[in-house]
């Protein structure tokens, strides 16, 4: 079994399984396709506020690319094209969700699992977390978008540091680089993303998506940005009767009922 990617719906929440426990949920070639396929049909609910992405068993969130797989994945140039036509497909999709994605990170996060966790919003990893990008210590190229993404977060001084040294670094190194978000117990890290979702999946759709939209688009190239698409969903925002409940729910001093239109 070369492992799955498995999808669950719950009250206004979406979760993403990595399912490859025996291989501390390392990814497979056929792993990288569901998650893809996983964040296209998150995309077409109108149901769903927030998303948690996180790995099945009790060592890892996941442990890389499953590398066994490598010699016939990436034999050439031409098979490691379309490899990495599928990892960026599926990392493009899962960063391109317009609501909150939250990571649950515990155990191994490395390599090409980390990749998988840098397209959250937010990542809570629990004290047993261990970090790496070991791409020098296998000879790899590594993908300018995903380089990309890891500067914006943690600044080029610390992007180095991890690619330079392809070391591990546990939960507290990734919490001073600003890697995550959060540092708790193991024992604590389902109950804490759950009330991080809980507070997500309570406050107004369309303004934390218009949020996740404008932060993206500052993010980007200034000869790329599409910001005047980002201010039409603020002032949607305005008009939307989610903003006429926010304000009577304060008025009236009660606790707002926002439908996301």
């Amino acid at each position: 079994m070369a492992g799955q990617v498995h999808l669950e719906f719950g009250d206004r929440r979406a979760t993403v399984i990595l399912d490859n426990p025996d291989r501390l949920n390392a990814i497979s070639a056929g792993m990288w396709e569901g998650l893809a396929d996983a964040a296209v049909t998150i995309s077409g609910r109108d149901d769903i506020r927030a998303v948690v992405i996180r790995g099945e068993g009790e060592r890892a969130f996941a442990s890389g690319a499953d590398i066994s797989q490598f010699g016939e994945s990436r034999s050439d140039a031409t098979a490691n094209a379309a490899y990495d036509s599928a990892t960026r497909r599926a990392t493009e999709a899962l960063g391109s969700l317009p609501m909150p994605v939250v990571a649950s990170i515990h155990g191994y996060c490395i390599g090409g699992g980390l990749a998988v966790a840098l397209t959250a919003d937010l990542r809570i990893a629990s004290h047993d977390a261990a970090f790496a990008i070991p791409a020098a210590r296998l000879g790899l190229g590594y993908a300018t978008r995903g380089l990309a993404v890891l500067l914006d977060l943690v600044g080029p001084s610390a992007t180095k540091e991890i690619f330079f040294t392809a070391r591990r670094f546990d939960a507290h190194r990734a919490l001073e680089m600003g890697l995550v978000n959060r540092v708790v117990d193991k024992t604590d890290l389902d109950r804490t993303v759950e009330e991080i979702v809980d507070q997500i999946c309570s406050n107004a759709p369309l303004t934390l998506t218009a949020v996740k939209a404008a932060v993206r688009e500052l993010l980007a190239d200034p000869s790329e940005r599409d910001l005047d698409s980002v201010d039409a969903m603020v002032a949607s925002c305005f008009e939307s009767e989610d903003y006429a409940e926010g304000v009577a729910a304060f008025l009236e001093k009660r606790r707002p009922r926002f439908r996301g239109r």
